[in-house]
């Protein structure tokens, strides 16, 4: 297939229109006409993804974190960004990001999936047209009430994380849960708009989290990379159903920090 044609695929669920302003997701580097036999998925492109791409024999390369988030005056191999680009157009290897439009139309109820969240509905709306509302993170019920304790490890068991980090009386009782895949502190006005009395997410940073115990939401932050890696086994499954005459490898899951 062309590359084109996957594109055409991913974009008829993926539409790049949901993604935020900000944001940039799509092709960022090749050839839209390029034929691809080989389909590689990773969180980031780094060195360590990338030289895996290149080992796995990839002609496409598809990330959720995209490479290039803003202007760029040059690529040079000095940059550390460059160098990547270099390594990806040398070694021909088209490469297309899928970022917040995934977030809002794969990731929010995949996280909730996981969680196993009922009468779940969606945290911040970032789309609607009446009879249909998207949007970034979900809201809803836990299998059952637990303690922060019980939930926390629940959380860990489910995303299969070597730790998470709790704020909050591990003895108190939760049951509404609120979650967001990556970095989630800027929707705190809706956890607890929302009336959550617990917080799924990661990169809370010691203010924000103890600001929001003191408000009665408790957090538990899973990690950036252990909320989000889940993004290439689903994606590996999808497109090997969509795409059966094609093969798809992926990055192996390689959390990037260590606790001592």
């Amino acid at each position: 297939m062309k590359c084109k044609e996957i594109i055409e695929i991913l974009e008829q669920k993926y539409a790049p229109s949901f993604a935020e302003s900000w944001d940039n997701v799509g092709l960022l580097a090749g050839d839209r006409e390029r034929e691809v036999k080989k389909i590689f998925l990773a969180l980031d492109v780094t060195d360590e993804t990338l030289q895996a791409a290149i080992d796995f024999g990839a002609d496409m390369m598809i990330t959720h974190h995209p490479l290039i988030f803003s202007g760029m005056k040059r690529v040079v191999a000095e940059d550390f960004i460059g160098r990547r680009i270099m390594g990806l157009i040398g070694n021909q290897i088209s490469y297309y990001a899928m970022h917040t439009n995934f977030d809002i139309l794969g990731m929010a109820d995949m996280s909730a999936d996981f969680l196993e969240l009922s009468e779940r509905e969606v945290l911040e709306v970032t789309f609607e047209d009446g009879q249909r509302r998207e949007g970034i993170g979900r809201i809803g019920s836990l299998p059952r009430e637990m303690t922060l304790r019980e939930c926390a490890l629940f959380v860990k068991a489910q995303f299969q994380l070597p730790h998470v980090t709790v704020y909050g009386s591990l003895d108190a009782g939760v049951n509404r849960a609120a979650v967001c895949t990556g970095s989630g502190k800027s929707l705190m006005k809706e956890v607890l708009k929302k009336k959550a009395q617990v917080y799924i997410t990661g990169d809370v940073d010691y203010h924000t989290a103890i600001d929001a115990v003191a408000q009665g939401v408790s957090i538990i932050d899973a990690g950036h990379y252990g909320t989000e890696y889940i993004f290439m086994e689903y994606m590996r499954q999808e497109l090997a159903e969509k795409l059966p005459g094609l093969e798809v490898g992926k990055m192996e899951v390689l959390h990037p920090c260590t606790v001592l």
